[in-house]
């Protein structure tokens, strides 16, 4: 019979790679859904179709489907990632998808009279946009944000089915070894739990600093 205590070192091991993962697929989302928001917006149609068909097809279609499709399809056209590049950059455009849409409806939200006046001060758009716009967006856009987040947390899971060794193949391997179901399960429970508090908890202190900082401009 495993001790509890041998039970924690493999699923400590796979939490790590979660939170790679995690973090990974942040830093390419964040990017997508900022500059696929902002295409949306725009009156050229050149950046308004390319933004618009990414966010519809990454959140129209299931993020398991594409996982495998690019995990098994592109190998078929040429293209081979390792399977951890896949996971990242499968969870990182979807979840980048509707960060678009919160990007957009962040920068809608901010007060009409703010991009007047900048165009009484002879601003350019894009001057408008970077200096005006946004950064009074931002504090919109980071309650919706964390909770994404969070989502994007959760679904790193998926990547289990790909033979990525994260918490959830790492429990799902243990069980089978140890054949202790509960108390594996319980304690990866915990750990998605852990890890979302903590996400959780960075998130409503840079929302308490956006607040502040709003407040001071």
């Amino acid at each position: 019979m495993t001790d509890l205590p041998e039970l924690l070192p493999p699923l400590l091991r796979g939490l790590w790679v979660t939170l790679q993962l995690t973090a990974g697929a942040a830093a390419l989302a964040i990017p997508a859904a900022l500059l696929s928001g902002l295409g949306r917006m725009s009156r050229r149609p050149y950046l308004s179709w390319p933004a618009a068909c990414y966010v519809e097809v990454f959140r129209g279609t299931s993020a398991l489907v594409q996982l495998f499709w690019v995990y098994y399809v592109l190998p078929l056209l040429g293209l081979r990632l390792p399977a951890v590049w896949a996971g990242i950059l499968v969870l990182g455009l979807h979840t980048g998808a509707y960060g678009a849409e919160i990007v957009r409806g962040a920068i809608a939200n901010v007060p009409k009279g703010q991009a007047e006046a900048a165009v009484a001060l002879n601003m350019t758009p894009t001057a408008t946009l970077w200096r005006i716009l946004v950064p009074q967006a931002v504090p919109l856009m980071l309650p919706p944000a964390g909770n994404l987040l969070i989502e994007l947390l959760k679904n790193t899971a998926l990547v289990s089915l790909i033979t990525i060794t994260d918490l959830t193949f790492s429990a799902q391997l243990l069980r089978s070894e140890t054949f202790r179901t509960v108390e594996v399960f319980s304690i990866a429970l915990l750990m998605y739990f852990a890890a979302a508090q903590v996400l959780n908890g960075g998130m409503r202190l840079l929302e308490r600093r956006a607040a502040r900082h709003r407040g001071r401009a």
